[in-house]
C-alpha cells in the first residue's frame, strides 16, 4: 500500500511502501531460481544421454523408490481401513443407543403434550368460550338503550 507525505493538497508525492520495495526482488529471485531448474534439469538429460549406464542405475534407483511408495500406500490405505471400520463400530454401539433414546424422549413429550391438550387447554378452551356466549347474550338481553340525540 502507498504511503503519502502531507505536503500540500494536489501535489503528494507517493511513497512506496517496504512491501512495494522488495516485490521486484521476489520477481527476479523466482525467475532465477526457474531457469537454474530448467538448467539443472537440461544438464541432466544431457548427461543421462552421454552415459546411458547412469540412466540404467537412475531408473532402477526410482523403480525401488516406486516400490517403496507403493507398499506404504498400501499400509495407510489398510490403516485407513481399519479406522473406518472402527468408526463404524462406533456409530452403531454408542451413537445409536442415544438415537433410541431420543426418540423415545420426544415420543413421551409428544404424548404429554396431547395429555396436557386433552385435559387443561380443551375444557379451558371449552369454559372460555361459553363464558364468552353467556356475557354476548346477556349484553343482547340487557342492552341499554339510548336515547336519540338531536
Amino acid at each position: 500500500m502507498a504511503k503519502r507525505k502531507s505536503s500540500s493538497p494536489g501535489t503528494e508525492p507517493i511513497e512506496k511502501s517496504e512491501a512495494d520495495k522488495q516485490q521486484p526482488w521476489t520477481k527476479v529471485l523466482v525467475i532465477a531460481v526457474a531457469l537454474l531448474i530448467i538448467i539443472a534439469l537440461s544438464f541432466g538429460g544431457y548427461q543421462l544421454f552421454v552415459h546411458p549406464t547412469w540412466a540404467q542405475v537412475l531408473r532402477d534407483i526410482f523403480i525401488i523408490l516406486m516400490a517403496l511408495q507403493s507398499l506404504a500406500i498400501g499400509v495407510l490405505l489398510i490403516i485407513l481401513i481399519a479406522q473406518i471400520i472402527n468408526l463404524s463400530k462406533l456409530l452403531r454401539e454408542e451413537i445409536l443407543p442415544i438415537l433410541n433414546s431420543t426418540n423415545e424422549t420426544v415420543s413421551t413429550v409428544k404424548q404429554t403434550t396431547n395429555f396436557v391438550s386433552d385435559t387443561v387447554v380443551s375444557p379451558l378452551v371449552k369454559a372460555a368460550s361459553t363464558i364468552a356466549a353467556v356475557r354476548g347474550g346477556m349484553k343482547a338481553i340487557f342492552k341499554r338503550r339510548r336515547p336519540p340525540e338531536a
